[in-house]
């Protein structure tokens, strides 16, 4: 039996495509191989199946020199419950009309795509980002929405989009794209994992700035942020400060404030809401807690404040998120 046999015939299994064309920009289309296409069995059994489905007809060059062999072509678009799409080969280079019919018939029967970088501008002239909003990298955005107006082209994030159809912002927010994709797929633990392979942070959240142009952290004190960050994880329900977290790892608190910014782009007082509200949409919809145990367990304290952070962020209520996205049981 082939490889690519072996995968269709797994159907209980999510299948990833991802595409290939010629010119393939190698760095985005690594990122959706290692997240999506590495065999991971301490995650079970039920991983994601991995394909690659060739754009263009005979021999794939990719940056770099390097030749790709496909696995199918565009038959494969047909049964993927997720198809990604790396940068593209050009911003202004025109997207087949085949490969354009192909996604709206994916996005039309329930499946998700994403896209890394320039590959925005494949879903885009497609049609499926029509009057949605949309990133990409912050020297592609410009020209984004001026060749496609409909759309509303957000500048400064990471990722944005919905549970069917999410845009990256440039190569390495890819990779934030796709860890939310496993969390929302597999839930956090899962997601945390593949980033520890990856050795990168777990989560970034989706409103960072792209581009931060302040210094890299300094290598003593990157590494006392990392052991904080590993800390921190596993005491998210403690209250913190900004003076207890300096204590903490040896600095002053307006040393650790600058090295804190410079390492995430957000204060620790806004990673700490981020990590807890995350971890608050994977309890809402993986137990039965209630309000009340969420809260406590989450370090919000009351479920009033809960409520409060979590309808800001999200524009829902706790209660209603876990409604809608809560899958019924059998």
């Amino acid at each position: 039996m082939t490889e690519i046999a072996r995968i269709m015939t797994t159907p209980s299994r999510p299948l990833v495509v991802a595409l290939a064309y010629d010119g393939l920009c190698t760095f985005e289309f690594g990122v959706a191989v290692e997240i999506f296409g590495l065999p991971r069995p301490e995650l079970g059994e039920n991983w994601y199946r991995f394909a690659v489905a060739a754009v263009d007809e005979g021999e794939l060059r990719a940056t770099g020199g390097i030749r790709i062999v496909a696995d199918g072509g565009y038959e494969l678009l047909e049964q993927a419950d997720t198809i990604v799409v790396p940068g593209w080969r050009g911003v202004a280079t025109p997207v087949p009309e085949a490969l354009c019919t192909a996604l709206r018939r994916a996005h039309q029967r329930g499946c998700r795509l994403i896209s890394i970088c320039s590959g925005v501008f494949v879903l885009a002239a497609s049609g499926v980002l029509d009057g949605r909003d949309a990133t990409t990298h912050w020297r592609y955005t410009d020209e984004l929405q001026q060749r496609f107006p409909t759309i509303k082209v957000v500048e400064d994030v990471l990722y944005i989009g919905d549970a069917r159809l999410m845009t990256s912002a440039g190569s390495a927010a890819g990779i934030d794209l796709c860890l939310h994709v496993v969390r929302s797929d597999f839930g956090l633990e899962a997601a945390n994992s593949v980033a520890r392979r990856l050795v990168v942070q777990p989560h970034r959240d989706g409103s960072q700035t792209q581009q931060l142009t302040r210094p890299v952290a300094r290598s003593r004190e990157s590494e006392r942020l990392g052991q904080l960050f590993d800390w921190l994880y596993g005491h998210l329900a403690e209250p913190h400060t900004l003076e207890s977290l300096a204590l903490r790892v040896g600095m002053s608190p307006r040393t650790l404030l600058r090295r804190f910014q410079e390492s995430t782009g957000v204060t620790p007082a806004r990673w700490l809401l981020n990590e807890r509200l995350q971890r608050v949409q994977q309890a809402l919809t993986d137990s039965r807690l209630s309000i009340e145990q969420i809260a406590e367990n989450n370090g919000f304290g009351t479920t009033g404040a809960l409520r409060h952070h979590f309808q800001q962020r999200f524009a829902v209520s706790p209660q209603t998120y876990r409604k809608k996205f809560t899958q019924p049981t059998k």
